[in-house]
């Protein structure tokens, strides 16, 4: 497994150990809500900082379709 994808998992996991009346076990739809919401932040994050390295309006036109594309997973995900 991806180093990445095993921390965000530990993550989501001790978030849902939070969410749960039980010290013995942990909420499963809060783990995982958590852990996908988290991956899809981390691609939200890859993508915003995403950057070309142009030195001319090309970059100007690559920022517009990054936050385009930011938005776009947001909404579908329903993401603040």
């Amino acid at each position: 497994m991806n180093e990445r994808i095993r921390e965000l998992a530990e993550q989501a996991t001790k978030y849902a150990h939070t969410k749960n009346d039980s010290l013995h076990q942990f909420n499963l739809d809060a783990l995982y809500e958590k852990f996908a919401e988290l991956i899809v932040q981390e691609c939200i994050n890859t993508v915003e900082n995403l950057s070309p390295g142009y030195d001319d309006y090309r970059n100007q036109i690559e920022d517009a379709f990054r936050g385009d594309c930011v938005e776009q997973i947001k909404h579908h995900f329903e993401i603040e």
